[in-house]
């Protein structure tokens, strides 16, 4: 079985996950880490005086009834725009996979992309008039298209660059900034002009829709809501978990295509509690760190809970590997774990280190499904956050969110128990046939 995934599954996977575009998306989006964090504690805080009374009192008496100004302001500067970050990092990110510096590409992606918005305002109170654009266009709404229009313009800017009719040189004693951008002039210029041309001819072949209209409209919200399934859920950490068992990183490889998704869903989820949305079935699940707070408990695996398992187990040989990845694996690292007892490319622990997390997965999604964790995710956190705070902030600050991580805890600490009493009872045989041997 090693033998065959060696040689016709993992070429593919490996090639799969450094994939210069999904890696250039997957980077850039965490790179804006940051953005997210700080938007979702704005969001979060605001909130949090609606769910704690005593709180949302306490600093409407300190700062007056005005107190969410501040958060009001910091989620518009993040969230409001997170689009446009995407465009201008995915942009950088890609062209610098090509030896590119990568700052004309990320201005002319963004232009591409500035000019396939609609110019004319579209609400009631603008009908009609020039250069009011709705934020939609720019919060993770529009995220799909941000993405593929950075990627083709990027594309289509460092192709024309490398065409030598297109490169205007200057004399030898111009500074070396001023060369570089005029010699990529013409370039950026007509990959602009091409997008003009592309966003012209396709509102006439579409009767006036927009590119990112037309999107939203076809293709993703269909796939958006594909993802926000537990089918789609449960394949997810079968494929993480599946590729890890073979020594390959599973969220990396699938992060090109995971983190848009998750990015997006949980991004809408906080604009709509920003925005006071009290009905529960108009929030994603499946949303920013839901497998964070709830499945990779511990790290990929849930392996918190083969830790506590062996704990329990009381075995000495197992004090060393407790010692050694007990520590990291409260905060969601478990590398140590993962190759030192060893669980990758260990059949003994595949079951449980698959099993584990899909499990979860199913419980997780149909507790919130369901109304029992309130309601969703609704904010971001850092991945590194342990166990039951994780769930806690992800929830908006919902006791239901602790719980349920904890709940999950306790299945992952069932599902290893047995196979821990199993590979002790073998350690024990080995040791017992070298004995004999040795005898």
């Amino acid at each position: 079985m090693m033998n065959f995934i060696e040689k016709y599954i993992m070429p593919y996977a490996v090639k799969f996950g450094n994939n210069r575009h999904l890696l250039a998306i997957r980077d850039a989006l965490i790179g804006m880490i940051a953005i997210t964090m700080i938007g979702s504690v704005a969001v979060l805080l605001n909130n949090l005086g609606s769910i704690i009374k005593p709180y949302g009192r306490l600093m409407e008496n300190i700062f007056g009834k005005t107190w969410t100004t501040l958060g009001g302001d910091i989620w518009w500067g993040t969230f409001a725009f997170m689009t446009v970050f995407a465009v201008f990092g995915i942009a950088h990110k890609l062209a610098k996979s090509y030896g590119d510096d990568g700052f004309e590409a990320m201005l002319v992606a963004a232009a591409s992309f500035f000019l396939l918005i609609p110019q004319i305002g579209k609400v009631p109170e603008t009908e009609g008039a020039w250069g009011f654009v709705s934020w939609g266009y720019f919060n993770a709404t529009a995220l799909f298209t941000g993405i593929v229009v950075s990627l083709v313009a990027t594309e289509l800017f460092l192709r024309l660059s490398k065409v030598k009719a297109f490169i205007i040189k200057l004399p030898d004693g111009v500074p070396p900034a001023v060369s570089g951008a005029f010699a990529k002039l013409v370039p950026g210029m007509l990959t602009i002009l091409s997008f003009g041309i592309f966003g012209l001819l396709f509102r006439k072949i579409t009767d006036g829709q927009y590119l990112n209209d037309w999107l939203t409209t076809t293709l993703v919200a269909p796939l958006t809501n594909a993802a926000d399934s537990l089918p789609f859920a449960i394949l997810i950490v079968f494929l993480v978990h599946g590729f890890w068992a073979v020594g390959l990183h599973g969220p990396n490889i699938l992060g090109g295509v995971t983190t848009p998704l998750f990015t997006s869903l949980g991004t809408k989820n906080t604009d709509l509690y920003a925005q006071g949305v009290a009905e529960l079935d108009k929030y994603a699940i499946l949303a920013g760190p839901f497998l964070d707070a709830f499945v990779y408990l511990g790290g990929s695996g849930a392996t918190l809970g083969l830790l506590i398992a062996m704990i329990l187990a009381g075995r000495k040989r197992h004090k060393q590997m407790i010692a050694l990845g007990g520590p990291p694996g409260v905060f969601q690292i478990n590398e140590p774990l993962l190759f030192g007892m060893p669980i990758v490319l260990n059949p003994i622990w595949l079951i449980p280190f698959v099993a584990a997390p899909v499990v979860m997965t199913v419980v997780a999604y149909l507790a919130i499904d369901w109304g029992f964790v309130y309601p969703v995710v609704t904010a971001s956190m850092p991945w590194v956050t342990p166990v039951g705070i994780g769930g806690y902030l992800a929830t908006g600050g919902h006791i239901s969110g602790a719980v349920l991580a904890l709940v999950n805890l306790a299945i992952s600490i069932v599902i290893y128990l047995p196979f821990v009493y199993i590979q002790g009872k073998m350690e024990d045989k080995n040791l017992k046939d070298q004995q004999n041997t040795a005898a």
